[in-house]
This record gives C-alpha cells, sequence and structure tokens, in this order.
C-alpha cells in the first residue's frame, strides 16, 4: 500500500503577526504552499484551515519574515577551519535568518566571477540560509586598482565593499563611486581611516588603564566626513558598515538631511555593549571598529530610535580559538553575532526604544531594501521565508553551545530575551522546536 503523498501546505495559526511592510502587529494567520506565501492576513481560516494543509499551532508566538543579515563573514573558500558555508548556514537558521549576505575577503579574493559564484552554488548545495555576496571594490582587496564591478554585479554581487578595510586612497574611491553611480551599484565602506587605527582597543582612559594601544574615534569620525563630500561630488549610493560613534550618527543625519543617498548600519556589539566588556583583557571583546564609550553607546541606541541608522547586522567575524586566546594585543579582531542577532536586538524592545516592529524592520525589511533583495516581507505570493520566535523566552549565551565552528562571543555568558522556535525557508523547515505540532515553549 503506497503512503499518502506529504502535505505541501502548512498553516501557522493562532500567532501574532509581526509584519513591518504593513507596520502591524497583532493576531493573524499564514498558509504556505511549497516555496510560496499561499495567504496571510488576520483571520485567514476563521478557525477552520485547509483540511489539505499540514497546522502548525503558534501558541501566541510571533511569526515574522525570515531575517536578513548583511554583513556576514563566511571564511569559505580559503579559512574553512574558522567557519565553512555549512556551518554558517546551521548557525543561521539558528538564529532565525534566512538570508545572508557575506563580505568578499575570501581566500581567494570575490574580485572575479568565479569565486563569487562557487560560493552561490555551494550555498544552493548546503540547502539552509540563503547566501548573496559583495563583490570587492579593489582587486585583492589592496585599495588601489577598481575591481571589474560591472561583472561581478552581472554575476550576482548586491553590493561592493572592500569587506574589513577602508577604501583608504581619496582618488581610489572617487573613481570607485563614479563608477558606481553610472550603474547605480552600491558602494559599502568600512569606515577607518588606516593610519589612525593602529590600536587594538578604543582609545581613552580603559586603554590607557590596561596598556593598551588605542583606535581613536576620529579614525572612524575622519573616514565619513571625507567619504560624504566624495558622495556629494559623485551622487553615489552609500552605505556605512557598523557605525559606532556619536559624531557618525550626527554626519550620517546631516548627510541625510542634504539629500544626499547614504545609509549605515550598526551591529549589536555596538548599541548593547562598550568598551568595559574588555576588561580583564577579554579578547572576545576585542572588534573592529572596537566597543567605544557608553556615551557612544547611547549614541547608536538613539541613532536607532530616531531612525538615522537604517539596519542591524550581525557582523558576524568568525575566529577560531588559536586566533582568540592570545595576549589581547596579539588576538585577532571580530566575534561570532549570528545566533545572537534576533536576542541582542531584542533588548531594543525590552528596553523601550523601539517597538518589536522597529526592531524586526531593522534586521529583515530594511536590509532587504537597501540591497535589492527579494526577501524581508511578508506577502501573498512572495517566498516562504519565515521566522516563528518568542519574543520573551529568557536563555543565557553559552558560545561553546553555538553551531558556528567560531565559539568566541562578546556577549558569552550574557541573559537575554527572545529566541528563535522555527525557520522556514522556501517553505521548508530548516531549523525547529516542535513538540506533537506544537511550538515548545519550554525546551
Amino acid at each position: 500500500m503506497s503512503k499518502p503523498a506529504p502535505k505541501t501546505k502548512i498553516a501557522y495559526v493562532n500567532a501574532r503577526l509581526i509584519d513591518p511592510a504593513l507596520n502591524y502587529d497583532g493576531p493573524g494567520e499564514v498558509l504556505t504552499d511549497g516555496e510560496l506565501i499561499a495567504a496571510v492576513g488576520k483571520n485567514l481560516f476563521d478557525g477552520k484551515p485547509p483540511a489539505d494543509a499540514e497546522v502548525v499551532d503558534c501558541a501566541g508566538s510571533c511569526v515574522a519574515p525570515g531575517l536578513v543579515d548583511m554583513r556576514v563573514q563566511l571564511r569559505e573558500p580559503g579559512e574553512e577551519h574558522k567557519e565553512s558555508l555549512r556551518s554558517s548556514g546551521e548557525a543561521a537558521v539558528a538564529g532565525g535568518v534566512t538570508t545572508m549576505v557575506c563580505l568578499p575577503n575570501t581566500n581567494p579574493v570575490m574580485d572575479d566571477e568565479a569565486t563569487l559564484e562557487f560560493v552561490a552554488r555551494r550555498a544552493r548545495q548546503n540547502a539552509l540560509a540563503k547566501v548573496y555576496a559583495y563583490g570587492a571594490v579593489t582587486k585583492g582587496l589592496q585599495g588601489k586598482e577598481l575591481a571589474e564591478m560591472g561583472l561581478l554585479a552581472d554575476s550576482g554581487a548586491v553590493g561592493f565593499t572592500d569587506a574589513t578595510r577602508a577604501v583608504a586612497d581619496a582618488q581610489v574611491m572617487r573613481r570607485a563611486l563614479q563608477y558606481a553611480a553610472t550603474f547605480d551599484l552600491l558602494i559599502i565602506q568600512h569606515p577607518e581611516e588606516p593610519t589612525l587605527a593602529t590600536g587594538v582597543m578604543n582609545a581613552g582612559e580603559m586603554a590607557t588603564r590596561m596598556g593598551l594601544s588605542g583606535i581613536p574615534r576620529e579614525a572612524e569620525i575622519i573616514m565619513l566626513e571625507r567619504d560624504m563630500r566624495l558622495v556629494a561630488m559623485t551622487g553615489a549610493r552609500y552605505h556605512a558598515a557598523h557605525i559606532s560613534t556619536s559624531d557618525s550618527v550626527e554626519i550620517i543625519a546631516r548627510a541625510k538631511r542634504q539629500g544626499l543617498p547614504v545609509t549605515c548600519d550598526t551591529a549589536p556589539f555596538y548599541f548593547a555593549l562598550n568598551e568595559l566588556a574588555a576588561v580583564d583583557y577579554r579578547t572576545f571583546a576585542k572588534l573592529s571598529p572596537p566597543l567605544r564609550s557608553e556615551e557612544d553607546r547611547q549614541a547608536i541606541v538613539e541613532g536607532l530610535t530616531s531612525g538615522v541608522i537604517d539596519a542591524i547586522a550581525s557582523d558576524h567575524a568568525p575566529q577560531d580559538q588559536d586566533s582568540k586566546r592570545l595576549p589581547f594585543p596579539q588576538a585577532a579582531f571580530g566575534g561570532s553575532g549570528l545566533e545572537t542577532l534576533l536576542s541582542v536586538t531584542l533588548d531594543l524592545v525590552h528596553n523601550g526604544d523601539l517597538t518589536l516592529v522597529e526592531a524586526i524592520r531593522r534586521i529583515s525589511e530594511a536590509p532587504a531594501a537597501l540591497l535589492g533583495l527579494d526577501a524581508g516581507v511578508l506577502a501573498k505570493g512572495k517566498k516562504a521565508d519565515l521566522v516563528i520566535f518568542d519574543p520573551d523566552r529568557p536563555w543565557k549565551v553559552i558560545a561553546d553551545r553555538f553551531r558556528s565552528k567560531s565559539k568566541n562571543s562578546p556577549f558569552d555568558g550574557r541573559a537575554v530575551q527572545g529566541k528563535a522556535l522555527r525557520t522556514v525557508i522556501d517553505g521548508r523547515v530548516v531549523y525547529d522546536i516542535l513538540v506533537q505540532g506544537k511550538l515548545d515553549q519550554g525546551k
């Protein structure tokens, strides 16, 4: 006797819908059919979901668009011992991330079509979080000769950046912006003047007490001020990554008031932590840019509240244990962020800085819109990329339990609220916590 065909439809009932596109936070239901959202609404089923659908009782949990993380270092190809496409995909879906955009600082660098296509192909084979890629602005990320941005864009690059290096030469940056303006491409800058960024933590009293060389805030501020002038000259679209100072927020706000095509993001590190996290030479808190003062942290929160900061990205920068368990000056910069993106972002909700819709917008609809991705929206006919989460569920960050190969997180040991319960990509359940068809609130 043949087995019945598996149901392709899934009805999510008893849910709290979070739809940033419609600014909606309230009761609702979602029906997926294969890879697509078939229907979404407040009283979709009127208590009678389709007979041919699997029914998932969300038990009041939130259903939102899958998260879009616009700044991730994947390390493959070249440094798979730190992270691979598979391990980053597993970490992503555990955190509710359905789409990642990776930096081009792989080995080889993504400054040609072959490497870009390799990453896309391997990501499809893993069938976990979707992966898009940035192309390099300059060949080899060396800041000297422009990469073939047009060819890279044709191969799928969604933007252009030299990853963790600033395009420091003003003439090279001007040419990049001029080319980008001609073809409506987006340039993403790591705003840090390299000749000033020779230290290992934020410059100031804390660095002096610890006997460590400091990176002044001005390294970020000066680069942003210069770039705003170049944007005004060229009219190109420009995005500042992981801004971390109060002056940076004001520079971006002023540029927006002037009508410049400028956007920016920050990372949870910079609104949830300050330089005190590096006390006792805690290398897990050695990041680039460095954690700043409490005044700067508060300014980043205000930048999110006011809307000056457009998006939040995890800034996932995995390192192996040998790279982090070193004296502070020798330890590598970076921390794991995929699995804590949702939970730490929800701190802004629990602290009253953002509504739940606004917080989810910063990590779904907003980054997708900035990069022109078909993601971050709950609507009929769109891809069924969803995250179901409990915004109040408490848990403790234990980095050793991360699915990422990288076990270094500045949030290690931190108590947080909010956890992904099910992650759905193209209608497929790729991560879940289920008990007999109900989302388990206590596991």
